[in-house]
């Protein structure tokens, strides 16, 4: 190898930014271990432990032109983080990512190792590749927009249960939702469909599962074709309904009399005041009028070969 290839192989540069209290604190532990690896293969590390809310999208946004690669290791909301960030610099600077949350919904889309190390290695043996982002008022999100039934459990579970219980933890949270349930009342358009009704949950997703409970079919499912998947599931008026609810869930073949399911470019819904959502696991104040769109090729994710259909 010559003086000029040497140079070259350690020219590029990368951003890693780690959640250090994500899930089990896997990541942490591992951080020597995943700076060593990086260095190994021709990068120079630029490193940052996120310590509050905001600290992912803030470093991201300042440093993603200045990198040939960004690396994220945390749970689902370090991803949105880095997203954020790399979105609001303009720039299309891959980006690998580590999942070493609780639950990991975008993740388990993406086929991706929950083992660091080897989630590691596939970054770099990966290849970019173009996905969507959702658009909420103005906020993006990688995988899921949602309110209603279970949705607080995703930022109701205090840090120490998400590390000691994983994904336990949400439907151990969830449950203590269960008498709070009530209908709430919308209209939804979706690419000139419209829907109208009480509805005890809503969400956009870009992703197989949401918070673990809720899976879509991988075939009715594409990360990358400008839509999102939008799901309504119907305040049950008889224990009938609640059955068919509960089986539409199980079996993943959604009844449409109790459960609306329609891929769409474009959402723009009417609900009440006050209704909070979760983007990504992370909340969201939301408002009366919600305008959910799909930025399609938004991103570009470092992905190993045949990890994903």
């Amino acid at each position: 190898m010559s003086a000029h290839e040497e140079v070259s192989k350690v020219a590029q540069r990368l951003l890693l930014i780690v959640n250090p209290i994500a899930g089990t604190r896997r990541a942490a532990r591992c951080l020597s271990d995943v700076i060593g690896l990086f260095n190994q293969n021709g990068y120079e590390c630029l490193t940052f432990v996120t310590s509050a809310r905001g600290d992912g999208a803030r470093i991201t946004a300042a440093h993603a032109g200045d990198v040939s690669l960004i690396v994220c290791a945390g749970g689902d909301g370090t991803l949105n983080e880095v997203v954020s960030g790399v979105l609001q610099a303009g720039v299309d600077t891959p980006i690998g990512y580590i999942p070493a949350g609780s639950t990991n919904d975008f993740a388990t889309s993406l086929r991706l190792s929950r083992d660091v190390m080897t989630a590691a290695k596939d970054i770099l043996n990966g290849a970019p590749r173009a996905f969507d982002v959702g658009n909420f008022n103005g906020r993006c999100f990688c995988y899921v927009a949602s309110f209603g039934a279970f949705t607080a459990a995703s930022y109701n579970t205090p840090q120490p249960s998400k590390n000691l219980l994983g994904h336990l933890a949400y439907i151990l949270e969830g449950m203590k939702d269960l008498p709070n349930i009530k209908p709430i009342p919308l209209t939804a358009e979706a690419d000139g469909r419209y829907y109208q009704g009480d509805y005890i949950f809503g969400a956009l997703t870009n992703s197989t599962s949401i918070a673990g409970l809720v899976s879509i079919p991988k075939e009715r499912v594409d990360l990358h074709d400008g839509k999102l998947e939008l799901t309504l599931v119907r305040a049950p008026q008889t224990a009938a309904d609640l059955s068919k609810i509960a089986k539409s869930i199980q079996t993943q073949d959604f009844d449409p009399d109790v459960i609306h399911f329609q891929p769409a470019t474009r959402v723009r819904l009417s609900v009440p005041a006050g209704l909070t959502w979760t983007l990504d696991g992370e909340y969201e104040p939301g408002g009366q009028s919600i305008d959910i769109k799909s930025m399609r090729d938004a991103i570009r994710l470092m992905i190993r070969e045949k990890a994903i259909g």
